[in-house]
């Protein structure tokens, strides 16, 4: 039953994704490619929003992905799977946090989480990042018809594949990532604006 199985594969990234929202990402984009319940470019557009409206990025995206593969109560089945987790950890967490706040083995498995989790938002980032900035179709052209060469035309070849890469690149969503980046960490400008800038701008240059 689809409930069941968006319930399940909801509850299993809630139970072993650490680091929040953007942290489980990853997770969450494998398994929808696993099941075939959304394209690359369909995520991209399920982070943005998830990003956008209130609330938990994880818990928008699970809600995002079951309302869009199953409607109504599937939203409501992968939204719980999500959450269920947390919830029953923290509680659990909250019985034993006095005996367990000075041990040196939990001390020491936290600092192995932080650059794990830091190494899974990297990953959100880049395959976020190639679905928002590159013409996929493209380079997947390139990669199922390249030809065959010698060494005497290596340098002609080289400099044909490195045209065509660049022409897989999408420039304005290139630029509006570069503006997001400097009036994010030159002029510390807050997301809500940047996020309704950068809207209008895809309105008036990407459409």
């Amino acid at each position: 039953m689809i409930y069941v199985t968006l319930f399940l594969t909801f509850f299993r990234i809630g139970i072993f994704s650490f680091g929040g929202g953007l942290a489980m990402l990853p997770l969450i984009f494998q398994t929808v490619q696993d099941f075939g319940f959304m394209s690359s470019e369909e995520f991209a557009n399920l982070v943005a929003l998830s990003q956008v409206t209130p609330g938990p990025v994880a818990v928008n995206a699970a809600t995002y992905v079951g309302y869009d593969f199953a409607g109504f109560w599937g939203a409501f089945f992968a939204t719980l799977g999500v959450s269920l987790p947390s919830f029953i950890l923290v509680i659990t967490v909250l019985k034993f946090l006095d005996k367990w706040n000075n041990s040196k083995s939990i001390d020491a498995a936290f600092k192995g989480i932080r650059p794990a989790t830091v190494g899974l938002i990297g990953a959100a980032a880049l395959f976020v990042g190639e679905s928002a900035l590159i013409n996929k179709n493209n380079l997947d052209f390139l990669k199922s018809n390249v030809p065959e060469f010698s060494a005497s035309g290596l340098s002609h070849y080289i400099g044909s594949i490195a045209g065509d890469i660049a022409n897989s690149i999408q420039l304005i969503p290139c630029l509006i990532f570069i503006v997001t980046l400097i009036l994010t960490a030159k002029f510390k400008m807050g997301p809500v604006k940047i996020i309704f800038m950068m809207a209008i701008a895809g309105v008036f240059f990407c459409s």
